[in-house]
């Protein structure tokens, strides 16, 4: 087996208010087919033979909700709905309390609905063929030119494309070590914007999967013209 007999734990996160969308409501709630936007990933992990367990991290207002949506919609490998923090990295490390330090855990944004199986399975026997990588990120190449500017809006650098990728979830880690690096990053007062970002910071050593251009995060209303 490509990481021994370790337990594979899929951390949902879906806790974001979605300020942006202007809905009233969580947008993991917008329905996309007659489903919540978050039920695809769980559809996904769910009949995903790389998933043993699930973890969901929501709002208090949405515990109960939650709760109910798994039942209607079979999602019987759910462990724990944990409840989410104020930032995303706050709801992620609640989640890992119910991990094992000997786990391999996945980290899915709940508002990216277009996730695939074979990003577990084949982030899963990269991390089974090097016993050096603490990590595997999906992301994708950049299509477009990239520009680094100053404060005042000005170029001051156009880095080689082909040196930089966009990088999505799932992200899937070697337990001990994510959950390390979040506790590191909760000493320092580190906010970081992916859970890569944390386990890099304390030496980790990450590779990337390429995976799809279509695998977006809902976060404005102009992506949903993409559903």
């Amino acid at each position: 087996m490509y990481c021994g007999n370790s337990k594979i734990t899929l951390i949902i996160a879906a806790a974001g208010i979605g300020k942006r969308m202007n809905l009233g409501y969580p947008k993991q709630f917008l329905e996309i087919d007659g489903k919540p936007l978050f039920m695809k990933s769980l559809e996904v992990a769910e009949k995903s033979d790389s998933i043993d367990e699930i973890i969901i991290t929501t709002g208090e207002e949405s515990i109960e909700l939650v709760k109910k949506l798994c039942k209607v919609y079979a999602i019987s490998k759910v462990k724990n709905i944990v409840l989410g923090g104020k930032e995303r990295q706050y709801s992620i490390e609640n989640a890992l309390e119910y991990c094992k330090d000997n786990s391999i855990i996945a980290v899915q944004d709940g508002v990216r609905p277009f996730l695939k199986d074979k990003y577990f399975s084949q982030a899963l026997k990269m991390l089974g063929e090097d016993l050096k990588v603490d990590g595997v990120v999906v992301g994708v190449l950049l299509k477009d030119t990239i520009k680094k500017i100053n404060i005042n809006g000005e170029v001051i650098e156009t880095p080689k494309r082909e040196e930089y990728i966009a990088v999505h979830t799932p992200q899937i880690f070697r337990g001990k070590i994510l959950k390390d690096a979040y506790k590191k990053a909760r000493e320092d007062n580190f906010l970081g914007t992916d859970d890569s970002s944390l386990v890099e910071r304390i030496g980790g050593k990450i590779k990337v999967l390429i995976g799809d251009y279509d695998n977006i995060k809902v976060t404005t209303v102009e992506d949903l013209k993409f559903l």
